[in-house]
């Protein structure tokens, strides 16, 4: 601190804090904090869903290649990953998560659900239960089948094809910080598992993000969400929330692409951050 204090050209001090949609962050962006012995000031830099925030990563590139996917480029992709282009009355799923005591309810729903489903199985804790599940060990390339439920683990993918994974499903889980962003970006049906915190802190987060997203939502929708969310975070019926939810998912898309127009408005957060620095 010393140091920086001590330059010919004082730097602009940013401390550039955590992912949060509780209220009290659109208060807190940019505030400055005066450092009590140096002639120093450190502003508060916070991501966020609002235009009184940083806005989210986003490369600038990618709401036009997203538009650029189109079902031609949907197939290359599919054929590039080994699995066959989706049919019409399939279900077509990424899955990303932590480790969750929710998910074997899950699969089992899908196996003895009336409709095809496949399941795209992200490397790490999902592939290990749904091994689990079914008793086999999963590798990339090999599809195992029970019911109406298929499920193919994937090798990892670059950041590039994840997003094209997520723009290709129909429903996406996604977990913790990035893929979650990248999720809202890809305008498609999300279902997120929030990382667990002691006594259920992670909830409030949880249920402050979804007073955002599912502000101009009915409540009838609304409730729908929250209840396939709250259950995929531990606290419901999973079988029962997620039929509710995929029953909604035609108007969960609608709402997608109006919900990542919104959060492109203020703009994303490295060129927001870059111009509050050149503005110092």
């Amino acid at each position: 601190i010393a140091a920086m204090a001590g330059r010919a050209v004082v730097p602009v001090w940013i401390n550039l804090e955590y992912l949060s949609a509780e209220a009290w962050v659109d208060d807190c962006h940019l505030l400055p904090s005066p450092h009590p012995r140096w002639p120093l000031t450190k502003y508060f830099f916070f991501p966020g869903f609002t235009s009184k925030t940083g806005g989210l990563l986003r490369e600038r590139d990618v709401p036009a290649a997203r538009a650029a996917f189109d079902p031609t480029a949907a197939a290359e992709f599919w054929r590039s990953l080994g699995v066959a282009p989706p049919t019409d009355d399939e279900l077509r799923i990424s899955l990303f998560c932590y480790d969750n005591p929710a998910l074997p309810e899950l699969l089992q729903c899908w196996a003895d659900g009336p409709a095809a489903v496949l399941v795209l199985a992200a490397p790490g804790a999902a592939t290990e239960q749904i091994a689990h599940w079914f008793g086999e060990t999963l590798s990339p390339g090999t599809p195992f089948r029970r019911g109406s439920l298929m499920v193919q683990a994937l090798p990892f993918l670059l950041q590039p094809d994840y997003d094209r994974l997520l723009w290709a499903c129909d429903v996406n889980f996604v977990r913790g910080e990035d893929s979650f962003v990248r999720a809202q970006w890809a305008e498609r049906p999300f279902v997120w598992q929030i990382y667990p915190q002691a006594e259920n802190a992670h909830l409030v987060k949880l249920d402050a993000f979804l007073t955002r997203y599912l502000g101009e939502f009915q409540d009838s929708e609304s409730d729908v969400v929250r209840r396939c969310w709250h259950a995929w975070n531990g606290t419901g019926d999973m079988a029962a929330a997620w039929q509710s939810y995929v029953a909604n998912r035609h108007s969960l898309q609608r709402h997608g692409k109006v919900w990542a127009n919104q959060l492109d408005r203020p703009g994303d957060l490295a060129n927001n951050l870059a111009r509050f620095v050149l503005g110092k």
